[in-house]
């Protein structure tokens, strides 16, 4: 039984995942034995092993991530071997997550940093084999700046984002209620659309998986694509996920031309 912040059980892993109950969205590995009542299999995801094909993998290579959430993705990359990983987290409570799943999972090359990774992006000089940006880039206010960013940054780059389609958006009722007009926009010289998206009631869920403001800019797909060529970025292979349940989505690999 619990009182406050004690506990009255003996130690186990069900209770560092009752520290955020309610937060969780994903579900845990079977070996932990714990329910945390997430509802995503991230700890399993398709789209990171789909990245370490398209990418040549994990193995020996030193990876930066932005927002683990969970450190789910984190696992996946430590269990293939990635050399090191360095995951930013701005979301104070996802960041005391992934120390949780770091701790149970006992996560020996991965490092969590809490902060905003668009800072240290630009002020680092550090450069990585790989750069993960699953689920980030339509959480941006200016997402092409992320893409220049992160140009500079990495040697090759998975990335999983929504984007902005009129047709499947209008037909699209939970999702098309949440925007609220577009506007031309300019970074470091590429010319782009940019659409207004509000997270509405998300904002009220404790375990809140968006960007720090009540409101983020997504891209169009083909201004997006060519944002990526336009920062040096050379795509080697995409797929369409035009029927996700918050609107369209796109995966991504590419390799970087800077580092040639």
């Amino acid at each position: 039984m619990r009182k406050e912040n004690f506990f009255a059980e003996g130690p186990s892993n069900q209770n560092a995942i009752d520290i955020f109950e309610g937060q969780w969205f994903s579900i845990m590995p079977e070996s932990l034995g714990v329910d945390s009542n997430g509802m995503g299999k991230l700890h399993d995801d398709g789209r990171i092993h789909w990245a370490s094909a398209a990418l040549g993998g994990f193995e020996g290579k030193d990876v930066i991530e932005l927002g683990p959430l969970e450190a789910s993705h984190t696992a996946m990359m430590e269990r293939a071997q990635a050399n090191s990983i360095l995951s930013i987290e701005a979301n104070s409570e996802a960041y005391l997550r992934c120390l949780v799943v770091k701790e149970l999972l006992n996560l020996q090359r991965s490092r969590f940093q809490l902060g905003n990774f668009v800072p240290y992006l630009k002020e680092t000089d550090r450069c990585f084999d790989v750069g993960i940006a699953c689920g980030v880039l339509y959480h941006m206010k200016n997402p092409v700046e992320l893409i220049e960013l992160l140009s500079h940054r990495v040697k090759s780059l998975f990335v999983w984002t929504h984007f902005y389609d009129e047709d499947l958006i209008s037909g699209n009722e939970s999702a098309r209620k949440k925007f609220s007009g577009s506007w031309d926009a300019s970074h470091s010289g590429f010319d782009h659309t940019l659409h207004a998206y509000g997270y509405g009631d998300a904002l009220d869920w404790k375990g809140f998986c968006g960007g720090g403001s009540e409101s983020c800019n997504w891209m169009e797909k083909n201004e997006l694509l060519e944002a990526f060529r336009f920062f040096g970025f050379e795509k080697l292979v995409e797929s369409l996920e035009l029927d996700h349940t918050h609107g369209p989505a796109i995966w991504l690999a590419f390799r970087n031309a800077r580092f040639d």
